[in-house]
């Protein structure tokens, strides 16, 4: 119990910014350590199944061996907690969770993890591990280790010995005597998420995650509702009364390119209610474009954004679509459509795929053309992640130029992902502790400012439609909480000579998801889009106007009357903001359509 908030305290103080800046007070960090103690107990009992035998086998048998075993083993207890307390201290700032089944699909590919680390940041984190290892088992050694010289007892009394030993343990791992045994919601007690992750014991968690992972391959663990209500809800919510769409191109055989953004926020843009001087090209692309102002990213990863514009298919929790080879062949392609348009298809992206599994995902799609960082010419210099976003646009430029029309292309930048070592003086000298990323962000935008230029040069530019918008979010200076849309704000800009004059330097205001991008894409072209059923057309008057995104422990759910974001862990709702003249049974409407959208998506992709 000592040791686990020993490894608490740690990761508060190396996350005491977070706490600082959200204003949270002492006394409510403290409750960590209060509500954190039914799971803590219930990790300690499971832990102590093993030393309770060993302690029973000895009773009677007198081999010194089990001595040694039991030291053996707390010290691989020790040492994997500690592991696990520095990569939940790495990811946090980045993801904002804590180290689960789904962060662990990621770690399988520990290169790119290592790459996307700061070097000093790596060495601290692994040093972290190896206090942490030494103070605590060194302790356990002179304090609490006993020799088992000491206990000697007969076969009757060991007996005894274990099982009032099992009873108090199964007692406590299960959480006392309540009927529903005890989970990580146990430990929830804030409306600050740092503090819910710090109060639940890691491991615990982490061990909770993986059972629970397992599980969803054969039930939907998100049953809130009576499967055919369920259903209706679902129907209703993304009833589209019309099936009609208002070209806003000049063309019908218009080159799509799609600039995907790696972590751009809302907050990097001043229209979306960022900062000034962020990324001033954005902004000029702005004037000839048609801006989306409250459009969200279903998802936190990379991965996921590309499933869904590709795919169609969004976010889902614990797991993520280009993880599950095997389901792949259930969704439909919006590269495979341009494919069969008669169109050249192509992917460009300075590092590696393989992270999120995205390269078999690509190559699934069937792109004529994937273009990653081994591929790009060596004289390119490279940062840790690869090949600068500067070099990546003047080398797609090059390429697509060399194409016949028409094509589709997806260009994936990079130097705004962490370590954030671009080829730049820094610029802007605010920003707390997102300051690199703002200044990565300024980067791109400049370097996306010449990729127009370059373009504007081209013969296939006045044909082409550009469509802007990033992967995902990113921590800003702002520090919304994860659970929160601010958060999960990204922008989203259609953009081009072949935009009708009509469509250039407007806005539109509704709510809509990434997700809806390929049917959207699809239609403007009058191709068959009806295989993507989750995605809709940001054209058609009549689109639902709805966002989702998901967390690892909860969901979100904003329409026009209000919005909430819900725990499942916890049983509990991080938010619910709601129109003011809404009434109850409004409000509760809008809770079951946001639940209905998670259980019937969930279900839907078990059976994929």
């Amino acid at each position: 119990m000592l040791f686990f908030a020993f490894i608490r305290i740690v990761f508060l103080m190396y996350n005491q910014r977070y706490i600082y800046l959200d204003n949270i007070s002492f006394g409510e960090v403290m409750g960590a350590f209060w509500h954190g103690l039914t799971v803590d107990i219930a990790s300690a009992c499971y832990i102590l199944i093993l030393p309770a035998l060993f302690l029973f086998f000895f009773g009677f048998s007198g081999r010194m061996w089990l001595n040694k075993l039991n030291k053996a083993y707390t010290g691989i207890v020790i040492a994997l907690y500690a592991v696990i307390t520095a990569t939940e201290l790495g990811i946090y700032p980045e993801w904002k969770t804590k180290l689960s089944a789904k962060a662990l699909l990621y770690l399988r590919n520990p290169d790119e993890v290592f790459l996307s680390i700061p070097g000093f940041r790596f060495f601290t984190l692994l040093g972290t591990a190896v206090i942490i290892f030494y103070i605590s088992f060194y302790l356990y050694k002179k304090y609490f280790h006993k020799s088992f010289q000491k206990f000697h007892l007969n076969v009757v009394k060991s007996l005894i010995f274990l099982v009032i030993t099992l009873l108090l343990l199964f007692t406590g791992l299960r959480g006392g005597f309540s009927p529903i045994p005890i989970s990580p919601s146990a430990a929830y007690y804030s409306n600050h998420n740092i503090l819910n992750l710090a109060s639940v014991n890691s491991g615990f968690n982490l061990a909770i995650s993986i059972l629970e992972n397992q599980k969803f391959n054969y039930r939907n663990p998100f049953e809130f509702l009576d499967p055919e209500e369920a259903m209706e809800t679902f129907a209703r919510i993304n009833r589209v009364p019309a099936d009609t769409t208002i070209s806003i191109l000049n063309t019908q055989r218009a080159n799509v390119i799609i600039l995907l953004l790696e972590s751009w926020s809302a907050d990097l843009i001043e229209s979306l209610g960022g900062k000034p001087g962020i990324t001033p090209e954005f902004a000029k692309l702005e004037e000839g474009g048609l801006l989306f102002t409250r459009h969200y990213a279903t998802g936190s990863r990379s991965q996921q954004a590309i499933a869904s514009i590709l795919g169609g298919f969004p976010a889902t929790p614990f797991t993520t679509i280009t993880e599950n080879i095997d389901k792949y062949s259930k969704l439909p392609s919006l590269t495979r459509v341009f494919n069969m348009e008669g169109y050249h298809t192509s992917f460009y992206f300075g590092g590696q795929l393989t992270y999120g599994n995205i390269k078999a995902f690509l190559y699934f799609n069937e792109f004529d053309v994937i273009i990653e960082g081994d591929d790009l010419p060596d004289e390119f210099p490279e940062g840790r992640l690869g090949v600068h976003d500067e070099f990546l646009f003047q080398h797609h430029i090059e390429e697509v130029s060399k194409l016949k029309e028409p094509f589709f292309s997806m260009v994936f930048t990079m130097s705004s992902h962490s370590p954030y070592d671009q080829p730049m003086e820094k610029v802007l000298d605010w920003g707390g502790s997102e300051n690199e990323f703002i200044n990565s962000a300024y980067y791109t935008d400049h370097h996306l400012g010449r990729y127009f230029e370059m373009a504007g040069k081209q013969d296939w530019y006045s044909n082409t439609l550009f469509i802007i918008v990033a992967d995902h979010s990113h921590n800003t200076y702002r520090n919304w909480p994860l659970g929160s849309f601010e958060f999960h704000k990204i922008p989203l800009l259609f953009y081009g000579d072949v935009l009708k004059e009509e469509f250039r330097n407007t806005r539109d205001d509704r709510i809509v998801n990434n997700v809806f991008i390929p049917k959207s894409i699809l239609n403007q072209l009058n191709f068959n889009s009806r295989d993507f059923v989750w995605s809709h057309d940001l054209f058609n008057p009549y689109c639902p106007q709805y966002a989702y995104f998901e967390l690892q422990n909860a969901f979100g759910w904003k329409e026009p009357n209000g919005e909430f974001v819900y725990s499942w862990d916890w049983d509990n709702y991080y938010r619910k903001n709601f129109a003011p003249e809404l009434s109850k049974t409004a409000q509760d409407s809008v809770i079951m359509d946001g639940k209905s959208f998670l259980q019937v998506l969930f279900q839907e992709f078990i059976d994929l």
